[in-house]
């Protein structure tokens, strides 16, 4: 086991990374929004900066993090099917409760479509919840997006707009798939190297997104300035449904109170950068705002979600297990 020490050192990391991290987002969003021409011809780095963040992703992995799979698979399986059914069928029943415009409708349902979010990770730790279970279930649901996404949006998101199955489950493939496992084959031929690297990588991976956020924000500073507060609520809607929706499936299959938030946090949380490149890529500008907004959003609740459970004493059997996950962690 660590020390106290290192715990608490882990703990203010952590901490530092879960307050600053929406507030870099934020800004690069306002930056965006201010200063649309000064950002105007750089859509075509969004799928490469994506990469980047997926790349990192895949450098935090190892392979026993699937291990959980075979030894737990019940929580990993009622995770990544509540991931896939409850915030695609949110996405669809929220645009069409508000009437949204169809762009936005498509967009609000491409986010509901896409995996975890990369950030859920360092929630779920400052949560309390069980960092081993959010880790295999971002993983898990990393790896089967680019056949799941294409197919849930073509079902929900084509009432709205022609989408192009086919076309997106290769940039899927592209840019979230083959980077991910990249960073797992890196992380296992070059394992010294990998660790010395590990304090940057979420530090790159939030330049990167934030960036990202930048340059769609920029893209759509009409869109915003027109529909931005319908947008957020859309957004708002969602995010917080899917925290609620999420907590209650692990709830109602008898779960450990960690394990329950561990799923709140992964289903409320998505990967709304991929969502950005996908809306950009195959529907329109405007798709892409509410991925945007959802970007920050979702930072934003995410800390206020942690700071809130961190706070509730989890009962024993949660403490129990959480400390046999981190001691697991730890050799």
């Amino acid at each position: 086991m660590s020390s106290p020490t290192a715990r608490t050192a882990e703990d203010r990391s952590a901490l530092i990374a879960v307050t600053v991290f929406p507030l870099l987002i934020l800004a690069a969003g306002v930056l965006g929004f201010l200063f649309p021409p000064a950002f105007a011809g750089y859509a075509s780095w969004v799928n490469p900066l994506l990469g980047v963040v997926m790349f990192g992703m895949g450098l935090t992995l190892t392979l026993p993090d699937f291990g959980l799979v075979a030894k737990k698979p019940i929580p990993v399986i009622i995770g990544v099917v509540a991931q896939f059914v409850i915030m695609p069928l949110l996405g669809a029943g929220i645009a069409w409760a508000l009437q949204l415009p169809p762009a936005l409708a498509a967009g609000v349902i491409l986010v509901g479509c896409c995996p975890g979010g990369t950030a859920s990770n360092v929630v779920s730790y400052l949560a309390k919840g069980d960092v081993a279970l959010s880790v295999a279930m971002t993983s898990i649901s990393t790896l089967i997006a680019p056949f799941l996404t294409p197919l849930l949006c073509m079902w929900l998101a084509g009432q709205y707009m022609n989408v192009d199955g086919g076309s997106m489950m290769l940039s899927i493939l592209e840019v979230v798939l083959i980077p991910v496992l990249a960073g797992v084959l890196v992380r296992w031929l070059l394992p010294q190297v990998v660790r010395a690297i590990t304090p940057a990588l979420p530090w790159i991976s939030v330049a990167a997104i934030s960036v990202i956020v930048t340059i769609v924000v920029s893209g759509s500073a009409e869109a915003i300035a027109s529909a931005g507060l319908l947008v957020l609520l859309a957004v708002i809607l969602h995010n917080g449904l899917g925290y609620l929706l999420g907590y209650g499936a692990a709830a109602a299959f008898g779960v450990p109170v960690a394990s329950r938030r561990t799923t709140a946090i992964e289903v409320g949380m998505q990967n709304s950068g991929l969502a950005v490149s996908l809306a950009r890529t195959y529907l329109t500008p405007e798709a892409a705002l509410p991925g945007a907004v959802f970007s920050v959003w979702h930072n934003v609740s995410g800390a206020l979600v942690a700071a809130f459970l961190r706070r509730r004493a989890l009962p024993a059997e949660g403490r129990r297990e959480e400390a046999a996950a981190a001691g697991e962690g730890e050799r």
